[in-house]
């Protein structure tokens, strides 16, 4: 029996980065894992890595239609869940000058909107002492150039952790949230050309005390933890981030 044989997990944007190594953590412990996104090819690639522990739903978290889906489909096939990972999120860089309405909307809808009907269309599923855990920044403290729209989103979801937590107790259900600092999951050079990200990678390097980015599998253990073993945590805001917004 692994770790986690007999918990049902749901893992939003968990096609690719820490939502999937926090999948792999997960399904090897013997969790069923469901994982969802809005590209059916990088699902399916995942769930054919992850192996038979792990089901793909796709959908986009900013539609409220596809999260009602989504919960259905869950309801029919799983039952209930003893952990949501609200990892789904996206990370544009923008000067403050040159944001858009609409790219500052698009922020907002995925990272914000997204979170939060993601755990209210969940949360009649989640069993008595489930966890949920979100997924924030350090930019949300740390004032970094070209994130105020990014940053604002991550803080927003950091209030949540709070008040969903206050909202999900008399059940018993814990909401905390996990906030990373450098990860080297290869975003990056998807939001910016080579230049951009390697002069972002070095200046995040330079000021780390631990002088590295972290591994996604380093984060995922950290959101299992607070998901299943702190058990007297809800509320919290976990730090995984080599010490830069501690030290």
């Amino acid at each position: 029996m692994g770790t986690y044989s007999g918990k049902n997990v749901v893992i939003t944007g968990g096609g690719s980065g820490i939502g999937f190594a926090i999948a792999q953590l997960l399904v090897d412990g013997g969790a069923t894992v469901v994982i969802t996104g809005r590209s059916p090819t990088t699902l399916d690639a995942a769930v054919d890595q992850l192996g038979p522990g792990a089901h793909a739903i796709r959908g986009d978290v900013s539609s409220v239609s596809d999260l009602e889906v989504l919960a259905g489909r869950l309801k029919r096939d799983i039952g209930t869940v003893d952990a949501l990972f609200v990892n789904a999120g996206i990370a544009p860089t923008t000067l403050f000058e040159s944001t858009t309405e609409q790219a500052y909307d698009h922020v907002f809808d995925i990272n914000v909107k997204g979170a939060f009907f993601t755990v209210q269309k969940l949360a009649p599923l989640l069993v008595d002492g489930a966890g949920v855990v979100l997924t924030t920044s350090v930019a949300n403290v740390m004032g970094l150039p070209g994130t105020s729209v990014y940053a604002a989103s991550k803080a927003a979801l950091r209030s949540l952790a709070r008040t969903l937590s206050r909202e999900l107790l008399p059940r018993g259900v814990r909401v905390n949230a996990i906030s990373p600092g450098p990860v080297d999951t290869g975003i990056l050079e998807s939001m910016m050309n080579h230049e951009e990200a390697a002069q972002f990678k070095a200046e995040r390097v330079a000021e780390n005390p631990m002088r590295r980015f972290a591994t996604p599998e380093e984060v995922a253990v950290a959101a299992a933890f607070l998901a299943f073993d702190a058990t007297y945590s809800t509320g919290t805001e976990f730090a995984v981030d080599g010490g830069v917004t501690q030290l």
